[in-house]
C-alpha cells in the first residue's frame, strides 16, 4: 500500500498521537458528567468523549481523511450510543468481564457509525475489528490497575495506545485509497 514515497507511513505516524484523544475526552467527560452510573451520564458523557476523539482522530487522518464534521459527529454518536448500550447491558458495573462486554458493545456501535462515513473497503471490517479493540483496551487498562471502578467513559491511556497503534493503518488506506481514485 505504500506508494514508495513513505505515504502510508506517514498518514500512520501522523495517527499516533490521536491516542491521546482518549483520556483527554475521558477527562473532560468525567468534569462534565461524573461517573457513568446511569444512562443520562452515559449518554452526555459518551458524546462527550467522541466528539473529543473524533476531533483528534480526523486531524490525525489529514486531508485523506473523510470530512471532519462528519467523522467528529458521528464518533459522538457512536460512542454515546455504545456506552449507554454496553454499560446498561452490564448493570454499570466495572469487573473486568464487564468492562470488557461494554467495550465490545462500545467500539461496534461506534465502528458503525464511524463506518457509515468512511464508506468503501475500510468501513467492512472497521465495526467488528472496533468491538473487539475496544474489548481489549478496556482489558488491558483493568488488568493493569486503573481504577475502573470509578467508572469512566473510556479506557485509560495503556488501553488507547493499543487501540490507536491497532488502528494506525486507517489513515494509510484511506490515503492510497484516495492516491487509488486519482489515478
Amino acid at each position: 500500500m505504500d506508494r514508495g514515497d513513505g505515504m502510508t507511513a506517514h498518514a500512520a505516524f501522523r495517527w499516533l498521537p490521536t491516542f491521546l484523544g482518549f483520556p483527554l475526552g475521558g477527562f473532560l467527560a468525567e468534569l462534565i458528567v461524573g461517573r457513568i452510573d446511569g444512562p443520562a451520564p452515559a449518554l452526555i458523557g459518551g458524546a462527550v468523549t467522541g466528539i473529543v476523539l473524533g476531533a483528534v482522530q480526523s486531524w490525525g487522518m489529514g486531508p485523506s481523511g473523510p470530512p471532519a464534521r462528519r467523522w467528529t459527529a458521528a464518533t459522538g454518536v457512536g460512542l454515546s450510543a455504545g456506552l449507554a448500550l454496553g454499560a446498561a447491558a452490564v448493570g454499570y458495573g466495572t469487573e473486568l468481564g464487564d468492562l470488557v462486554v461494554q467495550g465490545a458493545i462500545c467500539g461496534l456501535a461506534l465502528g458503525i457509525a464511524q463506518a457509515i462515513v468512511l464508506r468503501g473497503r475500510a468501513a467492512y471490517l472497521w465495526a467488528p475489528a472496533l468491538s473487539a479493540l475496544w474489548a481489549l483496551g478496556w482489558a488491558i487498562s483493568s488488568s493493569i490497575g486503573v481504577d475502573v471502578e470509578t467508572q469512566y467513559t473510556v479506557f485509560g491511556s495503556s488501553g488507547a495506545l493499543a487501540v490507536t497503534v491497532a488502528t494506525a493503518f486507517l489513515p494509510g488506506l484511506l490515503a492510497s485509497r484516495r492516491t487509488g481514485s486519482a489515478s
